[in-house]
């Protein structure tokens, strides 16, 4: 088994450990935190040959400085921050071999606001409630629950020697540009009911841009003020990740990572998950602005945000057996939960037999007789 170690030589202006958030603990009023992009975090790990939701680091407008003691493969995405690795270019979105001793750092922001840096094996640092994210104003989870600072040393889980990986975004899928403008869908409610039309109407036609007091727990816009029809005050309740909150002054805010568990203010409309990485890389100064979608709209564009993180997830993979079910496709394992991957051989002398598999689906459970020939 490999570990790979490496240092922090400067971490740049905010660089934290991530991974996809500490769910389950919300009723506690413990924030979920997590990357603040998890398509690009998911990806970096895909393409880093980790599971999706291993922990990486997150690098805001600047990016780190880090020495390699052992030799590794890693990914970078999200933001353009123009990576090199011992002075030379690399390019982003795909696997990158690391010799020991080699240099990653990083130059002037092109575009975006949050890297993402995965390293072969998932970084390793002590699960706190089911996550090994950082959440800076509790103090808790990354490294000592703080950001890091030049001089730490970091480990990866252990892995199988390392292996050559080639994975890159799909042929058809083109790298996220973010831009300075962020065209955001939203799904109205959950309390729209508190606004008259005029002020929905405002909501979505108007440009608002990102406010410099804005940041991991969420983004406050400038802009055009909207006004209740009654008040701002509700009954506490869940506060969802893109949820935009009206409070009294009339000004959006639009909740993200490190929200508070459960809020008093109307909620006008939420921003669909597949936007949330666009909005996560958002400027202070860049235009935002809403447009309003369907549930099933938003429904669609996460099966398509979906269908890519598969087809990376399965580069290098060999074949699996798989049953398709209203669209979806489902792999099929033995009932040891190993894939299918390659024939199986038929016992017996007959030349077709029957073999009975079951797929269980959200609960529900499928029988399928399958009729398997032998090649001649």
């Amino acid at each position: 088994m490999t570990v790979v170690t490496f240092e922090i030589r400067d971490p740049g202006l905010l660089t934290t450990i991530q991974d996809r958030g500490r769910y389950g603990y919300q009723r506690y009023g413990v924030p979920v935190s997590g990357a603040m992009d998890e398509f690009a975090l998911r990806m970096a790990n895909l393409m880093a040959g980790n599971d999706q939701d291993a922990a990486a680091l997150e690098a805001t407008v600047q990016g780190p400085r880090i020495e390699f003691h052992t030799s590794t493969w890693i990914a970078v995405t999200g933001a353009d921050m123009t990576p090199e690795v011992d002075g030379q270019p690399v390019p982003m979105w795909e696997s990158l071999e690391i010799e020991e001793g080699s240099v990653l750092e990083f130059g002037d922001l092109r575009d975006g606001m949050r890297a993402y840096i995965a390293v072969r094996g998932g970084i390793d640092v002590p699960v706190v409630m089911g996550s090994r994210s950082t959440y800076l104003k509790g103090c808790f989870g990354g490294l000592e629950g703080r950001a890091l600072k030049a001089g730490d040393i970091l480990s990866t889980l252990p892995t199988e020697p390392d292996t050559a990986l080639s994975k890159r975004l799909p042929k058809d899928y083109t790298a996220p540009v973010y831009g300075g403008t962020h065209r955001l869908r939203v799904v109205l409610g959950p309390q729209e009911h508190a606004f008259d039309s005029n002020a929905l109407s405002r909501f979505l036609s108007s440009r608002y841009r990102v406010h410099s007091d804005s940041d991991r727990m969420g983004y406050m816009l400038d802009g055009p003020k909207i006004e209740h029809q009654e008040g701002a005050d509700i009954v506490s309740d869940g506060n969802s990740a893109g949820a935009i909150q009206i409070h009294g002054d009339g000004i959006p805010r639009i909740l993200l990572s490190d929200r508070g568990t459960t809020g008093g203010y109307t909620k006008i409309a939420t921003v669909i998950s597949v936007d949330l990485p666009g909005l996560a890389q958002a400027l202070p100064g860049q235009s935002v602005s809403f447009r309003q979608v369907t549930v099933e709209e938003a429904q669609d564009s996460l099966r398509e945000q979906e269908s890519v993180i598969r087809s990376v997830a399965r580069q290098g993979q060999l074949p699996r057996m798989s049953i398709s079910l209203d669209d979806v496709v489902f792999a099929v394992e033995t009932e040891d939960g190993q894939p299918i991957t390659q024939p199986m051989p038929i016992s017996g002398p007959s030349e077709e037999v029957l073999r009975s598999i079951g797929v269980n689906v959200d609960g529900e459970s499928y029988d399928f007789r399958l009729s398997v020939e032998r090649e001649s």
